[in-house]
This record gives C-alpha cells, sequence and structure tokens, in this order.
C-alpha cells in the first residue's frame, strides 16, 4: 500500500491550520467590527441617554445581536490564541505558550466588559417589580451609563492584546516562514493597543480611536499571506527541529 511521503505529511496539516488561521482572523473582524462599531453606532447615541434607551426598546433583537456577534467574535479568539501557537512555537515555545495565555486572559476581560454592554436589557425591557423603584429617566441613565462603562473597561485592558499582538510581531520576524514585514505590522499594531491602554488611564485626554485602526494592517495583511501563500513548510519544519 502507497504511503504518503513524511514531508506531504508534515506540510499538510501546517497549510491546514494557516487556512484556519486566516479563516478565523477573517471570521474576528467580521463579526467583531458588526458588534463593536456597526450596531453600537445604530443603538448608543452620544450624550443622549433617552434617544439611546428608545433605540435599545424599538430595536431589542438589534442590540441583543450585537452581543451575540460578540459571542462568535470571542470564540474566534480563543481558537486564534491556539492557532499562534502552534504557528509560531518552532520560534519560541515559552513565548507562544504566553502570547496564547495573554490572547485568552485579554478575551475574558472582555467579555466581562460585554456584561456592561448586555445590562440594559435587564433594566429596559425586563419590567421586573424591583424597577418600579426608579423612574423612567433613571433607568434611561442608568443604562447609557452601563454602556459608557462598557467601553471604558473594554478600553482598559487592550494593552493584554497588543502585547499579545506585539510579541506575535517578534516571533513572525524571527520566524524565517513568514514575511518580516508582516511581523513588523504586528509589532506596531501591538504597541498602538498598548498605548491605547496607558492613555485611557493616564492621559484621557490624548485617546484616540485611531491608535486602534493601526492594528488592521497588521491582521489583514497576515490573512491575506495564510490565504495565497500559506506557511514557508520546509522552513517551519527547519526551524521546528531546532526547538
Amino acid at each position: 500500500m502507497a504511503t504518503a511521503h513524511p514531508d506531504v505529511a508534515i506540510d499538510l496539516p501546517i497549510q491546514r491550520y494557516s487556512k484556519v488561521t486566516a479563516l478565523l482572523i477573517l471570521a474576528s473582524v467580521v463579526f467583531g467590527g458588526i458588534g463593536e462599531s456597526y450596531i453600537p453606532g445604530r443603538i448608543i447615541v452620544s450624550g443622549d441617554a433617552a434617544a439611546t434607551a428608545r433605540n435599545i426598546i424599538e430595536h431589542p433583537l438589534l442590540f441583543r445581536l450585537g452581543f451575540a456577534t460578540y459571542l462568535v467574535e470571542g470564540i474566534c479568539d480563543i481558537a486564534l490564541a491556539l492557532m499562534f501557537y502552534y504557528l509560531l512555537r518552532p520560534v519560541s515555545r515559552y513565548l507562544a505558550l504566553f502570547t496564547a495565555f495573554l490572547g485568552l486572559f485579554s478575551t475574558a476581560l472582555y467579555a466581562v466588559a460585554e456584561a456592561f454592554y448586555f445590562a440594559p436589557t435587564l433594566l429596559l425591557t425586563g419590567g421586573a417589580p424591583y424597577l418600579q423603584a426608579f423612574s423612567p429617566d433613571q433607568l434611561n441613565a442608568l443604562a447609557y451609563l452601563s454602556l459608557r462603562f462598557f467601553g471604558r473597561v473594554a478600553g482598559l485592558y487592550l494593552a493584554f492584546y497588543g502585547l499579545a499582538t506585539l510579541i506575535r510581531g517578534v516571533l513572525i520576524y524571527r520566524s524565517g516562514y513568514l514575511p518580516r514585514l508582516i511581523g513588523v505590522l504586528f509589532v506596531i499594531g501591538g504597541a498602538s493597543f498598548i498605548a491605547a491602554t496607558l492613555s485611557t488611564v493616564l492621559a484621557p485626554a490624548y485617546y484616540s480611536n485611531y491608535m486602534l485602526v493601526l492594528m488592521a494592517p497588521a491582521g489583514l495583511s497576515l490573512m491575506i499571506w495564510l490565504l495565497v501563500k500559506g506557511i514557508d513548510a520546509e522552513r517551519f519544519r527547519a526551524r521546528a527541529s531546532l526547538s
């Protein structure tokens, strides 16, 4: 019975995991963009608690869909922590494992922030008797405050995801089986997330959402590269044999 060449047997899972990683990045970007930007932009009216509450009450399914998309994004990010560990462990097993833990930790912390996003469903659409102690204006203000907590808590912990991304960038740069330019983009993107957290904590007047945009070139470039070219399997094997 014919058997596969050992190099082919090794190459197949490498290329399969690289494609899975690319698809996970795509799914995370799509669902994250819907849940973190598009839907909140349709619901939240800056500085207007009454209008925001009205949008939540009139569009409950859309509001809940924003949370549901995060659940998908969170699953993708957990899977990506595993995929990045597999793809980068030949460079440094311990650093790759550290980034996996950082990825899981940052996803868990963001889940805490998302709980504040979901809280207005209890305040505005729950109809519980104990809420009668609050006036409609007070409930609107509490719901809006909860959404503000969501944005602030999420921003406080971006540094953990940023540090994971920065280290992954260093590992990609050193790998030899992925383009160094992508590694540089990851370092820049990770540093921008760290800077966003530091500015939120220490200098909120200097915070800007544009800091977060720098992450996009890193993720998109890696996604496209993995889909089109994949991992240089020969260099991956050579690096793995040294680890």
